[in-house]
């Protein structure tokens, strides 16, 4: 009887965790209207709904394939292919938030340099890449 408590107890956590994400970053995109906003960009209105489909697909797919464990072993060129997406993927997802939450003028004005907001942006990028390159460069070909 314990043990089905546990188990029972486990699974709500685990759901009520899933939701919580869920409906979070569902919020998160909601709020930041990317969909829209990448249709607005390449003038795709009419692939709107395939946009929402492949976002959704994409989340689900992935949390099964990572929930089972599956390993693909794929040439390194594919690697990098998924990488470079992924990548491309999580740089616009923060550029949609900075551009929602106006964050480089006001940091900007916090630190007076509104004048120089180029360099500013040139530093974040730089830093960008310098802690990817030492993240992928050393921790991961120890791990």
């Amino acid at each position: 009887m314990l043990l089905l408590f546990q188990y029972s107890l486990v699974v709500l956590i685990g759901l009520a965790g899933g939701l919580a994400v869920g409906s979070g970053l569902v919020a998160f995109v909601t709020v930041l209207d990317i969909i829209p906003r990448l249709t607005q960009l390449i003038k795709g209105f009419r692939y709107m709904k395939w946009f929402e489909r492949a976002l959704v697909s994409g989340a689900v797919i992935f949390t099964w394939i990572d929930l089972r464990e599956i390993i693909f072993h794929l040439p390194k060129i594919l690697i990098f292919i998924f990488g470079a997406f992924s990548g491309i993927f999580v740089g616009m997802l923060a550029g949609a938030l900075t551009e929602v939450l106006n964050v480089l003028p006001i940091l900007a004005k916090r630190v007076n340099m509104a004048n120089a907001i180029l360099f500013l942006l040139m530093a974040m990028v730089f830093g960008k890449i310098a802690g990817s390159l030492i993240h992928w460069l050393i921790y991961v070909p120890n791990s």
